[in-house]
């Protein structure tokens, strides 16, 4: 019988990457992958630290997954427990003096050596530790991944970051930037193709500061690495996220108005609109920084749609700090956006800062803006009623018959199609525009029903 590995993972698409290249890691080993905990002879939590009370939210979930393992410790087996990711690299000790039953910790630069932890864990019976930056690649390390058959893949190019945001951990936990070299993302990237993938997301902490060395010699920056992606027949959709402003350069723009495979849908984080409290978030670009570049953009590709982050309370903030946010949102307009009440991470500088503005002037902020954000996405989508769009099915939908994919602006849209049609892009009539997604029928179907 095959041992079972369980992975919850917990974030962004970045650690939805690392979660399966570590399920590539593990079969070598024997290991196969469970929809449970239950029954798992490891179980591994791939933690995100970005969210508010993300350590809590572990140490819960260790709760459940002890009582899992004592049951099996009953019947004479073993069960391990394995806290990798941003949470076990900014607070590794304190995990393993409150859940001492936990064997493995490990930082997401290192689960390359996740079968050496393992074995110690199991045939020394070690508490491993493993929060280092090691000095090598840990892409060097891993297997060739051979493509799960996904119709949309997430496939990392950069990780880290040099920026140090005040409010950010991300320096702290994933370390400094790298950039991985050009030839072996687009050897990744034919691997998925031929397993299926018909759209890939490149992914990075600062995906645009990518400058990996060239096949030939010097380096390319995202711009340029998009255009190669471009050329691998049967891969019909783009994408990147998350992006810097201040990494937004010529050769990506230029990509965006020349390159057809890049989807014109852009996460372009911005924080706030007011300099003050940008400068404060050491953030290296002012509100007007930012709209330039969105001018630049969407003169390259004129129905770019966007979508950002947005900090609301962060210390100092003001009413003009905050009416200016308001305003820029007002401006650029957004199809979708994500915001959130700022709350400290230990050991950035913004938690230390003396300004913390109260609770409850934060979830008023909130409010209004998220108000103001889901206007706009309900606009957006509300715009695309009657319009034509093409979407890439990628699952069975809710309902028997129904199929659902992504429009180019990242929208889910549901219809009623043949399973066949699964991994193909089909022209879409909307129809509907619903809370989260959008309803519609095949391309003429709607008019040819009508005549009849």
């Amino acid at each position: 019988m095959p041992k079972r590995v369980f992975i919850k993972t917990y974030g962004c698409q970045m650690n939805v990457y690392d979660s399966a290249r570590m399920a590539e890691l593990l079969a070598p080993l024997g290991y196969a992958l469970s929809e449970r905990p239950e029954g798992s002879d490891l179980v591994i939590l791939n933690t995100c630290h970005i969210r508010e009370k993300a350590a809590e939210k572990v140490f819960s979930e260790l709760g459940t997954i002890r009582r899992l393992q004592r049951a099996r410790e009953r019947r004479g087996e073993r069960m391990l427990i394995a806290v990798g990711g941003c949470v076990a690299q900014a607070e590794g000790e304190e995990l393993l003096r409150r859940a001492p039953f936990v064997d493995l910790v490990f930082g997401p630069q290192a689960y390359h050596r996740l079968p050496e932890m393992i074995g110690r864990a199991l045939h020394r019976g070690e508490t491993v530790r493993d929060t280092s930056f090691p000095p090598e690649a840990k892409f060097d390390y891993l297997p060739d991944s051979a493509g799960a058959g996904a119709v949309s893949a997430f496939l990392t190019v950069q990780e880290g970051c040099d920026k140090f945001c005040s409010f950010c951990v991300v320096p702290y936990t994933r370390g400094a930037e790298f950039s991985r070299p050009a030839a072996a993302v687009l050897a990744e990237a034919e691997r998925l193709v031929a397993g299926g993938a018909r759209e890939i997301t490149l992914l990075g902490q600062n995906v645009n500061a990518y400058h990996g060395t060239a096949p030939d010699s010097g380096e390319w920056r995202l711009g340029r690495l998009i255009e190669a992606l471009a050329a691998l027949p049967e891969l019909a959709r783009i994408r990147y996220m998350t992006s810097h402003p201040r990494d937004v350069d010529e050769t990506l723009v230029a990509a965006h108005r020349d390159v057809p495979q890049l989807m014109p849908f852009l996460h372009l984080p911005v924080q706030s609109g007011s300099d003050r409290v940008l400068a404060a978030m050491n953030r290296r670009h002012r509100a007007d920084d930012y709209r330039r570049t969105v001018e630049a953009l969407r003169r390259a590709r004129p129905d770019l749609a966007l979508s950002s982050d947005f900090i609301v309370g962060f210390p100092g903030e003001n009413d003009d700090d905050f009416r200016r946010t308001l305003t820029l949102v007002t401006e650029i307009g957004y199809a979708q956006a994500f915001s959130f009440k700022y709350s400290p991470r230990p050991g950035t500088p913004a938690a230390a800062a003396a300004d913390q503005v109260p609770e409850p002037v934060k979830s008023e902020r909130l409010a209004a803006l998220q108000q103001l954000l889901q206007s706009q996405q309900h606009t957006f989508n509300r715009a695309c009623i009657g319009r034509e769009l093409p979407v890439l099915f990628e699952k069975p939908g809710r309902d028997a018959g129904q199929l659902v994919g992504r429009s180019p602006y990242l929208q889910p849209v549901h219809a009623e199609l043949p399973a066949e049609q699964i991994g193909k892009i089909v022209a879409v009539e909307i129809q509907a525009a619903l809370a989260n997604s959008l309803a519609g029928a095949p391309a003429g179907e709607t008019a040819a029903e009508a005549a009849a």
